[in-house]
């Protein structure tokens, strides 16, 4: 059994209102950890894929105490290209916070506690990364786990719209389309939602709303 000495690289530890998802505007505790195995289009995280503070799993958990928040998210860049993210994730759930991953789906989610709420990006088209998605992740997520798709226009709306479709999502699992700032309208991707008559949910980055002269630590 991995112990607490296990290390991450960590860009970032905050607390914040959770901006995406089913758990929107709850508080909640982000550990960011550095590296990303992909190179999206419109990536909002650059700051992400290089560099890192390295700390032991004790430490991190410790530092996420000192914000008395009982939901953790452990997110990046990509989490899972770190050796010691699932040893991070168990010992949070043994901690007893409602933890979340959010990942790009295309590393291996074998290794994930159980326990952990997966929240799964599918890449579209536009984002210049969508071969890489996994698709035997999508058989490892259960009803309590999430699939996002984010859409810079219509062509990925159908690329997410024929995937929900195909692999059945919407039916057992919570789903959620976002629009890339800047290159999707949200009122569009709404009525587009509505006329086809979608079980999924219009995503809005609530921490950009809120804060959108920030970057970093919301």
């Amino acid at each position: 059994m991995t112990g607490m000495s296990e290390t991450v690289r960590v860009i970032e530890i905050f607390r914040s209102l959770q901006g995406e998802g089913t758990r929107t505007g709850w508080p909640c505790v982000l550990v960011r950890l550095a590296g990303c195995n992909l190179r999206c289009r419109w990536c909002d995280t650059p700051y992400a894929r290089d560099g890192g503070e390295e700390r032991t799993i004790a430490q991190v958990l410790a530092e996420v105490a000192r914000h008395a928040t009982a939901m953790v998210e452990v997110t990046g860049g990509e989490p899972l290209v770190q050796p010691g993210a699932p040893a991070l994730l168990r010992a949070l759930c043994d901690a007893g916070y409602e933890t979340l991953l959010e990942t790009n789906g295309s590393v291996d989610l074998a290794d994930v506690d159980a326990r952990v709420v997966k929240i799964m990006d599918v890449k579209c088209p536009s984002s210049g990364a969508s071969a890489s998605t996994r698709w035997e992740n999508l058989a490892r997520l259960t009803a309590g786990d999430e699939v996002k798709f984010v859409l810079a226009g219509r062509e990925d709306y159908e690329y997410a719209r024929r995937v929900c479709a195909e692999r059945g999502l919407c039916a057992r699992l919570a789903v959620t389309f976002s629009p890339v700032a800047g290159e999707l309208d949200p009122a569009q991707l709404a009525e587009w939602i509505l006329a086809d008559g979608l079980r999924v949910r219009l995503g809005l980055q609530l921490h950009k709303i809120l804060w959108p002269d920030k970057d970093r630590g919301v």
